[in-house]
């Protein structure tokens, strides 16, 4: 008995009563061709388990249907929900998706690249806060690259999806402003990323439009964990800086500021009023559960997954910048 593993398209051709070509136009879903015909070929296929070499294909095609996507933190719950969306779009339109997860190392992002680009991948979803680290990465200057959340400075050729982080700032800063808070404090990313830059610049318009002076002391650069908000809202309230509210620019810096007010018995939302930012079960699960700001992570993948597709087979780009709208949740911390 035949085995399974061992039938070529030429045996394929043979035992369907086809050409060699026809199989190959079936196999591809390319050109035309019967669905009687399609039916016996690909009967035959599935009775011998065929499986199309993907390394040859790719050298006779110059086509890998790999997609990379470089990603900072895979167990932080927005960047896994993007993933996912990401692999849920491209797999069913014959995609693999090769996820590197950098852990916000240069080198380990660097050594991804090369990789990436040594097994020819057609396209690549970046998600990252660091500079100028596409335009030195050579191997990648052919490659259609589409950058999602984050922007970083690697030209204006390249497709950049983000949500709207500048009205998302404005909502939330204005949504405690209009529940009587007048001293906000704002929790925000110390690196400078481009995400939470335009949060911030929403927070400082929002406060301007309402004629609230911008105190130096209200806004805070922090590690984005838990404890490192903890840490700088109980030194704040150590030391009698006056706050009624804060805007924390993710959901985890939230948690962490809640944590403080709880220890220093300060009640929410009476005393202090909250808003976190992204939308992740936490803020949903925690006591009390946290208002905020949302993306839509799933939305946010597949516009990304969409626009890459569209440059791979049809070389097309839609517009440079999509900014996708945000909504606020209302829960307890307000």
């Amino acid at each position: 008995m035949r085995s399974k593993k061992s039938i070529s398209i030429k045996e394929i051709a043979r035992l369907s009563g086809v050409s060699v070509a026809t199989v190959s136009r079936v196999i591809n879903n390319n050109g035309r061709f019967s669905e009687e015909t399609r039916k016996k070929v690909m009967d035959i296929i599935n009775k011998f388990n065929y499986q199309t070499n993907m390394v040859a294909k790719s050298l006779r095609t110059s086509k890998s249907n790999i997609i990379g996507v470089i990603v900072p933190d895979i167990t932080n719950e927005f960047f896994a929900g993007l993933v996912l969306a990401i692999e849920s779009y491209c797999f069913p339109k014959g995609y693999s998706v090769f996820v590197c997860n950098t852990n916000e190392d240069d080198m380990k992002e660097s050594a991804y690249f090369t990789d990436l680009a040594s097994k020819g991948v057609d396209g690549l979803i970046y998600i990252s806060g660091k500079r100028d680290k596409i335009s030195k990465e050579s191997d990648f200057s052919n490659t259609p690259i589409v950058c999602i959340d984050r922007k970083p400075d690697i030209g204006d050729d390249v497709v950049h999806i983000t949500s709207d982080n500048y009205k998302g700032g404005v909502i939330a800063t204005e949504t405690l402003i209009e529940k009587g808070c007048r001293d906000i404090l704002i929790l925000k990313d110390y690196r400078g990323l481009s995400t939470v830059n335009m949060r911030y610049l929403g927070y400082k318009d929002a406060l301007k439009k309402h004629n609230i002076q911008l105190r130096e002391e209200l806004i805070a650069d922090v590690k984005v964990n838990f404890d490192s908000a903890r840490n700088v809202v109980k030194d704040l309230i150590e030391k009698k800086v006056r706050f009624d509210g804060i805007f924390a620019c993710t959901d985890w810096l939230a948690m962490g500021a809640i944590a403080a007010l709880k220890e220093s018995n300060i009640s929410i939302p009476e005393k202090v009023k909250v808003i976190g930012f992204d939308n992740i079960s936490i803020s949903k699960y925690s006591h009390p559960s946290i208002s905020t700001i949302e993306q839509d992570r799933n939305e946010l993948g597949r516009t990304a997954a969409r626009a890459l597709l569209n440059i791979i087979e049809h070389g097309t780009k839609e517009e440079m910048n999509l900014v996708l709208p945000v909504k606020l949740i209302l829960r307890e911390t307000t």
